[in-house]
């Protein structure tokens, strides 16, 4: 069974406090990962927390509104890495075999603002015995200099690629809330919960909860989206959380 998992920035970092990694939760959310039962079958996105949004927000930068300005791609990007060797380093620490891998190396958007994003790199690493391990980032962009490419993008470019058997995204609440706070079971359609969904506490360029739901809609596989405590439960193969499963999922 091949799994995508998405750790949400908010999760593993301090998101108000910029270029901060919360020890501690990344520290549970690795543990989680070495002790699963999916071995070596995973690939691995994060999110940017403190260290991409801060940045972004910054310099005006987002998924649709771009920058020229070296001095900002250097900030964004520079913080991204930073933060993804940390994650490389936590998960090599447990045992686990992880690799990073840079999106804004080899993505592009068209002027359409359509992505490409080449996978053989990630699909090679995961043949191997490797996990890789990708996270939110900038991309170049035709007429717009380089824009934000969100973990949730690359999630939903990365799951047919790999054949991905189950998808999850880890955020900070236990699962898409509806107006009442309660966790919604299961979502089939974006319209049905849209007046539920808004934006994240914290500094987001990327879209929040409702740019999740509208990306892991789009998906083949069921997704799921639950809180850090039920990590270990989603890689075992239980459904915490949401299940968010559109009109393409199995």
């Amino acid at each position: 069974m091949t799994v995508v998992l998405k750790l949400g920035g908010s999760v593993i970092t301090d998101k108000d406090d910029p270029e901060t990694v919360d020890r501690a939760a990344l520290s549970a959310a690795v543990s989680a990962i070495a002790e699963s039962p999916v071995g070596e079958d995973i690939v691995i996105v994060h999110g940017g927390g403190s260290f991409g949004h801060h940045h972004a927000a910054d310099y005006g930068v987002s998924t649709t509104e771009g920058t020229h300005d070296v001095d900002g791609v250097q900030a964004i990007h520079g913080a991204m890495c930073r933060l993804n060797a940390a994650v490389v380093d936590a998960l090599s620490g447990a045992g686990v075999p992880a690799v990073p891998v840079h999106p804004f190396s080899a993505a592009t958007r068209d002027a359409d603002s359509d992505l490409s994003l080449p996978t053989a790199q990630v699909t090679t690493l995961l043949d191997e015995g490797f996990v890789p391990v990708l996270h939110g980032d900038l991309v170049a962009h035709a007429g717009a200099g380089a824009t934000v490419l969100s973990g949730d993008e690359l999630v939903v470019e990365l799951a047919p690629a790999v054949d991905a058997d189950r998808v999850g995204v880890c955020s900070t609440v236990p699962g898409v809330l509806d107006e009442d706070g309660v966790v919604i079971d299961r979502i089939e359609a974006f319209e049905a919960v849209a007046p539920a969904l808004g934006g994240s506490d914290a500094t987001d360029v990327s879209g929040g909860m409702a740019g999740k739901v509208r990306a892991l809609l789009a998906l083949s596989a069921p997704a799921l989206v639950f809180g850090p405590d039920a990590l270990s439960a989603f890689l075992a193969g239980e459904s915490p959380g949401t299940t968010i499963a559109g009109d393409d999922a199995d």
